[in-house]
């Protein structure tokens, strides 16, 4: 998403959790291209200071910030809730919610000085739309709430010219999900495979998408949903009736363009 709101000829601040994850970003195409248009930040989104350093610095060097995007997230490991530890559960909660919440209030407040305000989105995932599937507890418990918070903002802020709002990318193949397989049996991971063949998209198809969904935006809570349930109908019936194959999420030459 960073590079798609670059080539929209965006102002750019970006975040990692480390100096060293930030200046290995900066050193590498395409925000090494475009110094000036750049800047990149080291932040902890459970870290508050932080937040509030992400915020003042952005707007020291661009004078404002009209898109906010919280993406920081954890995934407990697919187990039964029993065997997940409370140091892991605190440690994902605190993250996706806690941190969330954090990084609205930090952007809402600067938001309010400036004359137009500005837009703030947060992102869903699996258990905000309320399905439940084993092994995800902790991890939907945490977008469930993302859900609820998303829909009290918007009532708040629906009469303001602070927009708020979600993404809901779908099953996007990252190492979230690709590391899964070290926590799941095989049989487990094979039909989480046969899922993500069909459901899942690469990042480079879904991305510049929801880039583009932000920047039109002009809507009170909106919800920018890539993945439909009528688009995830059609995957199924393809997949399952035509035998029809979609390019692999996996294989990097695939890209499906979708509407």
């Amino acid at each position: 998403m960073a590079e798609a709101f670059l080539a929209r000829d965006c102002r750019l601040v970006f975040t990692g959790r480390s100096d060293a994850s930030v200046a290995q970003a900066l050193a590498a195409p395409p925000y090494a291209e475009q110094p000036a248009r750049v800047l990149g930040v080291a932040c902890d989104s459970a870290d508050p200071a932080a937040l509030q350093g992400l915020w003042d610095a952005a707007v020291e060097r661009f004078g404002r910030v009209d898109y906010w995007i919280n993406n920081a997230a954890l995934m407990s490991p697919r187990q039964p809730f029993a065997e997940q530890s409370l140091e892991t559960i605190e440690s994902v909660v605190r993250t996706n919610v806690v941190g969330a919440m954090a990084a609205t209030r930090v952007a809402i407040a600067g938001m309010r000085q400036q004359p137009e305000g500005g837009q703030v989105f947060n992102f869903e995932g699996f258990g905000s739309d309320g399905m439940v599937t084993p092994g995800f507890s902790v991890y939907g418990t945490t977008k469930a709430a993302i859900r609820y918070f998303a829909r009290s903002l918007a009532e708040e802020f629906a009469d303001g010219p602070i927009y708020t709002g979600t993404l809901f990318p779908g099953i996007v193949i990252t190492e979230m999900i690709t590391g899964e397989r070290e926590h799941v049996s095989e049989a487990q991971w094979q039909r989480s495979l046969r899922m993500y063949e069909i459901l899942g998209d690469r990042v480079e198809t879904v991305a510049p998408w929801l880039v583009d969904q932000v920047l039109a935006n002009r809507t009170h809570g909106a919800r920018i949903n890539w993945l439909t349930r009528g688009k995830a109908i059609r995957r199924f019936l393809a997949a399952g009736v035509l035998r029809r194959r979609r390019p692999s999420p996996f294989e990097p030459q695939a890209r499906l363009e979708e509407s």
